[in-house]
């Protein structure tokens, strides 16, 4: 679980400052932001397109195309269920399901008490133990019911 900054324009100013002479700075500026604060602060998104004479359509595109920013903070865990073919074919319907009336979240959706962000994400490349997930960075195979039970219960009382 990790810690981050509270948003700071000053600090902001900084990060977009350190990363903008870089080839395609636009990537490496807002990975930098999101790993200092744990998402795309929205009032980060005209500074960044102010800094790369960009409008801020163009910015706020590359935000919401790339699945891995965020434009809220995420909970204190992330459960990512792999949404790839391999996994869907051994069951993992059925346990973005069971995910979702526990945690009782969408897709993108933190739980009420801020604990577990549930994500699709689409190939972890576990597609021989399928079916796969990631929580809160540690890649899990052969998921089933009760494992993904057991986990969500230990989410949901750190």
């Amino acid at each position: 679980m990790a810690v981050f900054e509270a948003w700071s324009e000053a600090r902001g100013r900084a990060i977009i400052a350190a990363h903008r002479e870089a080839d395609g700075p636009a990537l490496p500026i807002l990975h930098a932001l999101q790993d200092a604060f744990g998402h795309i602060p929205r009032d980060a998104i005209p500074m960044v397109a102010e800094a790369l004479n960009l409008t801020r359509a163009e910015i706020h595109g590359i935000v919401t195309f790339y699945h891995d920013f965020r434009e809220t903070p995420a909970g204190t865990h992330v459960l990512k269920l792999c949404r790839a073919e391999a996994c869907q074919s051994m069951g993992a319907d059925a346990l973005a399901q069971q995910a979702r009336d526990a945690l009782r979240v969408g897709w993108g959706e933190t739980t009420d008490d801020g604990q577990v962000t549930l994500e699709p994400v689409f190939c972890l490349g576990l597609c021989a133990c399928a079916p796969a997930a990631m929580f809160d960075g540690k890649l899990l195979g052969a998921l089933d019911s009760a494992r993904l039970g057991a986990l969500l219960d230990r989410a949901r009382h750190k």
